[in-house]
């Protein structure tokens, strides 16, 4: 775990309620992000950090993508270009992309499309080509459409108002399209994980969403039970095995 301050380049709207940072790391940064480890970012008046997914890492950016849903991160959409940001990072342990040999689906709803996008490219350099599904509200909250697509990528769209892609849930465009791999990833609401896990046979992985206290294994804040015992979402996940999470 290092701690330095970013200086942001970029802080753009992305979607309702949505915002990308686009940070400049330091340059005593040496420090290798992996897809699906986060960071703890600091924020004046505010005592606990605020956990985000690494979004991608490219040359010293690092891009976040964050949901404003409290005081924390409404704090954080205002700042602006040239300010700074102390973070903790890299935190956690990301996903395994030794697991998907030769196809892979990544799964995401809403804001948990953002770990997705750095994976794809992860995946895309050990020559495997995932096809992505992404769900939504609506239209107006759909966010890296264009990034994934820049990729090359195969995607797929399920909003719940149907007004774009198809009507419905993640699920239900995985079945419309009759959409196959040998492993998947996902992150997004607990309902949806659960749901996914129910529908596909294959083995994958799922990023949890947690509220984090130190983001470091000290606190034990956000330990959950799984088939292999406590563990801590920050330390010990955040992605856990399929076989790993207790859910009915």
């Amino acid at each position: 775990m290092n701690k330095g301050n970013f200086t942001i380049l970029e802080n753009t709207p992305l979607g309702k309620g949505c915002f990308r940072l686009v940070l400049q790391a330091p340059e005593e940064c040496r420090a290798e992000f992996l897809p699906g480890q986060f960071v703890q970012i600091s924020l004046e008046g505010f005592f606990l950090r605020r956990p985000i997914s690494v979004c991608d890492f490219e040359e010293g950016r690092l891009t976040l993508l964050v949901k404003k849903t409290g005081a924390g991160t409404e704090a954080l959409s205002g700042l602006k270009e040239g300010d700074s940001l102390n973070l903790l990072y890299p935190l956690g342990n990301g996903f395994d992309c030794s697991s998907a040999t030769s196809s892979a689906l990544l799964i995401g709803g809403g804001i948990g499309a953002a770990p997705l996008l750095y994976l794809g490219k992860a995946l895309l350099g050990r020559g495997v080509k995932p096809t992505v599904v992404l769900g939504f509200n609506s239209a107006c909250e759909a966010v890296l459409l264009e990034d994934f697509r820049s990729l090359g990528l195969d995607l797929h769209i399920a909003t719940m108002d149907g007004t774009l892609g198809t009507k419905g849930f993640v699920t239900d465009a995985i079945r419309e399209h009759s959409l196959k791999a040998g492993y998947f990833y996902c992150c997004g609401p607990t309902p949806m994980m659960k749901a996914v896990r129910a529908a596909l046979g294959t083995d994958g992985e799922f990023s949890l969403e947690e509220r984090m206290g130190c983001g470091a294994g000290f606190c034990y804040g956000c330990s959950i039970q799984t088939a292999r015992g406590p563990k801590r979402v920050c330390e010990d996940g955040p992605v856990f095995k399929k076989e790993d999470l207790l859910w009915n």
